[in-house]
């Protein structure tokens, strides 16, 4: 029986026609793939895919464990991508703005960040990222002491709430 499974990446198609064939060793052709495929990497776990494809210049900053811990402590909720510049499969560089959803011990976040991507070789690697603040829809109960709902660990009134 073949599986169906959907791809977390949210482009509808199956896991293993979709971003299985990047976790399994073929080349993201475009940043936003790579993208695509280091988030599905965080959701089935293959922290090993995240590693391999950190650029290897700044590859000393992962930390592997904590990469490894957060991903199994979470359940993920979706991705969203905001933006791209560059990062087609003729460019050297290119950025992805996203959204990434989800929750950890329970507390919701929604991570909005701009990645760098550069090719070495034929192929893509994430650089580094810039953390911007996501726009939260927050519930009609949120108190103003609550943790807010973006997982930021501040109380809603402090951050999103200010």
């Amino acid at each position: 029986m073949e599986n169906r499974t959907p791809c977390p990446c949210g482009l509808g198609a199956d896991l293993a026609s979709c971003c299985g064939r990047y976790l399994a060793g073929a080349p993201a052709p475009t940043a936003v793939l790579l993208m695509r495929s280091r988030y599905t990497a965080f959701v089935v776990g293959a922290i090993d895919y995240v590693a391999a494809t950190h650029d290897p210049a700044t590859r000393a900053q992962l930390d592997v464990g904590a990469a490894d811990r957060w991903a199994r402590e979470t359940v993920w909720q979706g991705l969203e991508i905001v933006d791209t510049a560059a990062g087609g499969a003729d460019d050297a560089t290119g950025e992805v703005e996203f959204i990434a959803r989800g929750a950890t011990s329970g507390a919701a976040f929604a991570q909005r960040e701009r990645s760098r991507f550069r090719k070495v070789e034929g192929r893509w690697y994430y650089t580094d990222g810039a953390i911007r603040r996501a726009p939260v829809t927050v519930p009609t109960t949120t108190a103003r002491n609550a943790p807010c709902p973006c997982g930021s660990g501040q109380k809603y009134k402090r951050c999103h709430g200010a």
